[in-house]
């Protein structure tokens, strides 16, 4: 299970995964985005909740149980906005993983002034600048 999804991720995940897979089965869902099956059925009816899918029952299917996921024009523009909070979030990270590494080759020149790595400096190099 992936425990480092939030419910806004979970949401998107979900929803871009029934964008493309309208009649995926809540097993699919789980292994496409590594959450357990109850969390999957609890997210889709929060979805439902919401007004950004809309779930049909195969009528003539061979398992009574398949359905498919429409999403709604809101749930289309929930994509968008989900998308633009995910990067942005993923951009702080970024940043603050930035900084981190910074401050951590700054110790590493204080603690050791002749690690001299040519490799490791490289690396630091190419994400401090």
């Amino acid at each position: 299970m992936n425990d480092r999804l939030d419910k806004e991720d979970i949401q998107l995940s979900l929803l871009r995964l029934l964008e493309k897979n309208p009649d995926l089965t809540q097993r699919g869902m789980t292994r496409g985005i590594g959450i357990s099956l109850g969390k999957v059925n609890y997210c889709l009816s929060e979805l439902t909740t919401q007004g950004l899918i809309r779930v049909e029952r195969f009528k003539n299917a061979k398992n009574k149980a398949a359905y498919i996921y429409h999403l709604t024009p809101n749930g289309i523009e929930a994509i968008g906005k989900l998308t633009f909070n995910f990067l942005k979030k993923k951009i702080r990270e970024y940043d603050d993983l930035k900084e981190e590494i910074k401050n951590l080759n700054d110790l590493l020149k204080e603690t050791d002034p002749d690690s001299n790595d040519s490799e490791l400096n490289r690396h630091l190099k190419r994400i401090i600048d």
